[in-house]
């Protein structure tokens, strides 16, 4: 063990000192509460399989309290100023900001992700606040839109109650990139953290509450998802549900939801191509298609997990992508050297194992991987693995894998490879390589997804909108996007006094 990685381990020690001993509660109107039910279930650390701590599973009171402390908070929220609500969430992003190692290491040991890629999250984290801060003055701000003896113009407000339920990949990154629009916006909410990765929740809600958010405006429950989620959705007090995981899920949440008329914002999941040409920048292509899979131990919903290369350059392409991979340092999350950490769980161990049958059973090859990776006993680490002389057909290329494996088909000519691209249930981004211009136009406007980069890897600017197509969700975060969301808009139409009014029975 390295000096660096025997003082974070130290480090994290201390941090996590905090939430052993008592089970982890709810945070409902402005106090940490233990929760009604006495159920619990363990929180697991995926980098030895030990136990982090207890988690209170909410049930039906639980999510109530929350639900209706966010509804009454609702009109105090909604009737501050935006300069108001600006104010204390630039607070709310200082404190991040202050506390981003233990950010950092918390959620390292809590989801497996390498400290190289979270001790970056907690910055971007406090700029989703700072950014949807600064439009939180504008938010309400509509359309001026002139008739011949009428004047019409538009105004935005906030939904009311809204229900956030978050994943358990960057847990705390995007908590915040739903919180923060929904808060800008003047929205009251109820978050649900995903069961696997709990521990960052509770830390922001308490840092929110800090920075001077009112008691109710943020609402935090835990619990399982098929319960405390359930609930939530059905809730009559919320007015609409923000959700990121998986397509099958999203699908539930909105038949959960249709009773109420609840709007829906559904981050799905994703098979996503890169695809790549033989006149593109090889040697960018190749760090792109290999960061955009292994980076963050594979499960992100945008990772190019389908790679589609010309038959003219595929055997020497893949060969340096497998080189690269077995290269990959698979190691403890809090090691500075580590690229790919566990991953997040038991259940999605073995998921992800499965495919390695299930590749060798449909006749692709094992490139790279293919193995589980032996670093500690009782960890749940898995070798980054490249399939090759795959098919569109096969469920390695169809199926989401969510971690680090990445499957390679070749193709001849453009309209194969859109083809290919476009065969598949999702559509959330793709990523195309060529020094043909016009071929990247064509391209990118076919594709079916909704988020194409070229000649890059996944480059997030926050105004843009980010979202997906198909199985992969509906609607769009980012920018003035998300105020369409968390805002209704309504039109007032306002009569010059000169156009004639019908009459009846005069």
């Amino acid at each position: 063990m390295s000096p660096a990685l025997e003082a974070n381990i130290e480090k994290a020690n201390g941090y996590l000192a905090r939430w052993r001993g008592v089970p982890l509660g709810h945070f409902i109107a402005g106090r940490s509460e233990p929760g009604s039910s006495r159920d619990v279930f363990e929180n697991i650390s995926p980098v030895d399989g030990s136990v982090l701590n207890q988690v209170s599973s909410g049930n039906e009171r639980d999510v109530d309290a929350a639900a209706t402390a966010a509804q009454r908070a609702f009109p105090a929220w909604r009737d501050k100023s935006g300069d108001e609500r600006r104010a204390i969430l630039h607070k709310v992003a200082e404190l991040i900001e202050s506390r981003r190692e233990e950010i950092a290491f918390v959620e390292c040991m809590d989801t497996g992700q390498a400290l190289r890629f979270m001790s970056g999250a907690a910055l971007r984290a406090a700029e989703n606040f700072r950014f949807f801060a600064d439009r939180a003055p504008g938010a309400s701000d509509g359309l001026a839109l002139p008739a011949a003896e009428h004047m019409n113009y538009t105004i935005r407000q906030p939904l009311g109650p809204v229900a956030i339920i978050t994943p358990w990949n960057t847990p705390f990154m995007l908590s915040t990139w739903k919180i923060a629009p929904a808060l800008a916006a003047g929205c009251t909410v109820v978050h649900k953290p995903a069961e696997w990765s709990p521990l960052t929740a509770t830390l922001l809600a308490q840092i929110m509450t800090e920075a001077g958010v009112p008691a109710g405006v943020v609402n935090l429950v835990n619990g399982i998802g098929e319960q405390a989620g359930k609930l939530l959705t059905e809730h009559p007090a919320i007015r609409a549900t923000a959700f990121i995981g998986e397509s099958r899920t999203g699908s539930l949440i909105m038949s959960q939801g249709a009773p109420t008329l609840k709007r829906v914002h559904l981050e799905l999941g994703g098979k996503n191509p890169v695809i790549v040409f033989e006149d593109a920048d090889l040697d960018r292509a190749v760090d792109a298609a290999v960061f955009m899979i292994y980076s963050l131990n594979g499960e992100r919903c945008t990772s190019s997990s389908r790679l589609l290369v010309q038959a003219s350059i595929y055997e020497s392409f893949v060969d340096r992508v497998a080189e690269r991979a077995r290269k990959l340092k698979v190691g403890h999350p809090l090691d500075p050297a580590t690229e790919v950490g566990p991953l997040i769980h038991q259940r999605h161990l073995s998921k992800v194992l499965g495919y390695f049958d299930i590749a060798r059973s449909e006749g692709a090859q094992i490139r790279a991987g293919g193995a589980r990776a032996e670093v500690s006993k009782g960890g749940f680490y898995v070798q980054p693995t490249l399939f090759a002389g795959a098919k569109s057909s096969m469920r390695i290329a169809r199926e989401e894998i969510f971690g680090p494996v990445l499957t390679a088909i070749a193709f001849s000519d453009e309209a194969e490879a859109l083809s290919m691209a476009n065969d598949t249930q999702y559509g959330l981004t793709a990523y195309i390589w060529t020094g043909d211009s016009g071929r990247a136009l064509r391209m990118a406007h076919r594709v079916e997804a909704g988020m194409v980069w070229v000649n890059s890897e996944n480059n997030r600017h926050l105004p843009t909108p980010f979202g997906g197509i198909k199985a992969s969700g509906i609607g769009r975060d980012g920018g003035d996007y998300s105020f369409d969301f968390y805002m209704e808009t309504k039109n007032i139409c306002l009569a010059h006094g000169t156009h004639r009014v019908p009459k009846l029975g005069a």
